[in-house]
């Protein structure tokens, strides 16, 4: 079954409720980064937090980017989301050297740093928020971020499980936001029900489905589910994209590197995708440059 978001809401419209599955979404990312345990860990998350929260915005035009830079040995991640559930992302280091007998927790790979999220919306510039990493673990960093930044009082909960062999066995996780003036015995039923209930990967792998899950959770508050929607890893790039890079980069630098008289590789940071470039493909793109300038 392909990973899913599920969106709903509870409490007569007083939470808002996004769940998702994303085995297949963190699996891949593994594949094409090859990725150690903990980074395969770490960038599911994140990957998973990006799907549930591209899965939040209003339009199909609007983009999120997540971006965690921490000093500890994974240094950092990025990932971009779309409102159509298309997700992306790369870790800044693929291999810790960690494996599955002697595992490196999520939190001391990222250490302390920073969130920074920016949500494109189509405005003239991008909304940018930002918050400390309070413990690496992403889910917490997350809840932070939006008791911090946007004001909106948030449950996270983001996980992997991991087979022996270091891939992906389940993934998932949930944003529940409270809408303003949400009724005291509504919040009060809710921290129970979240304090009651085992963690989301848990219950998957246990073979329950998103929507039963759901139902459990908020079997007192009323469920109301709205949509689900198929999300998975998706790549935008393209040697068209590539182009118009190499365009930007200006004459100067174009001339240096045809007078190298060498091709040039460029790799997609996302999904590893390889263009190739000879010296003729950057000469005819100075060319087009000159004759735009002419």
């Amino acid at each position: 079954m392909p990973d899913y978001v599920l969106k709903a809401t509870a409490g007569n419209g007083q939470i808002r409720v996004f769940a998702a599955t994303t085995q297949g979404l963190a699996e891949t990312a593994r594949r094409l980064h090859q990725t150690s345990p903990v980074v395969t860990q770490a960038l599911g998350r994140l990957l998973t937090a990006g799907s549930l929260m591209g899965s939040m915005m209003k339009n199909a035009d609007e983009l999120i980017t997540l971006k965690i830079a921490g000093d500890g040995p994974l240094s950092g991640l990025l990932v971009t989301a779309d409102a159509k559930g298309n997700v992306k992302g790369y870790p800044y280091v693929n291999d810790l050297h960690d494996t599955m007998e002697s595992p490196l927790p999520v939190s001391e790979a990222i250490g302390g740093g920073a969130l920074n999220i920016m949500k494109d919306i189509g405005l003239k510039e991008p909304y940018v928020g930002y918050s400390p990493l309070i413990s690496g673990e992403l889910a917490e960093d997350l809840t932070y971020y939006y008791a911090q930044s946007e004001q909106i009082p948030t449950s996270v909960s983001l996980g992997v499980l991991l087979n022996n062999d270091g891939t992906v066995r389940q993934a998932g996780g949930f944003i529940i936001q409270l809408m303003p003036d949400t009724d005291d015995e509504v919040i009060d039923a809710l921290e129970a029900a979240l304090a009651d209930t085992p963690s989301l990967t848990k219950l998957l792998d246990e073979g329950k489905s998103l929507e039963a899950i759901m139902e459990d959770l908020f079997r007192n508050l009323s469920l109301k589910v709205n949509k689900t929607e198929i999300t998975r890893f998706s790549c935008d790039c393209s040697r068209q994209r590539i182009t118009k890079a190499l365009t930007s980069i200006g004459k100067e630098d174009l001339i240096d590197m045809i007078s190298d008289q060498e091709d040039i590789e460029i790799n997609c940071d996302f999904c590893k995708e390889k263009y190739l470039f000879s010296t003729a493909d950057l000469e005819s793109i100075l060319t087009r440059i000159e004759e735009n300038e002419g």
